[in-house]
């Protein structure tokens, strides 16, 4: 069992900028793909950005392309997401997954944090 615990995350205004943290307890963190998704209000939890096992490729969702970057480093079991230009659309809950990822069939989590809550006031 992969523990998830977060760190970052809180109140910032518009234009602002974030940065979330997400450590794993599993020594073996490397296999696995790291994905962070948000759930804002009354919506359906979705994607935002993953990072494949070693960091040599990333995905991101339209929406925040060019705003947020995905990162890791394995030698902290750890995996970043740095959110900039931030707008009050992008305030919600966010979690990060430990799974595996392909293009084909998307990210399949196996993992998941308890999720951070990230506000933006406008």
């Amino acid at each position: 069992q992969v523990q998830l615990v977060y760190s970052g995350g809180g109140l910032v205004q518009t234009g602002g900028s974030l940065r979330l943290s997400c450590a794993a307890s599993e020594g073996t963190f490397s296999i696995y793909d790291m994905g962070w998704f948000r759930q804002a209000p009354g919506k359906e939890r979705e994607f935002v950005a993953v990072i494949s096992g070693i960091g040599s490729s990333t995905d991101y969702a339209d929406s925040v392309k060019g705003r947020f970057t995905i990162s890791r480093d394995n030698a902290k079991n750890t995996v970043y997401l740095q959110m900039s230009s931030l707008k009050p659309p992008d305030t919600a809950v966010y979690y990060c997954a430990a799974g595996s990822y392909s293009v084909r069939l998307g990210f399949r989590p196996r993992y998941w944090g308890q999720g951070t809550q990230v506000t933006v006031s406008s």
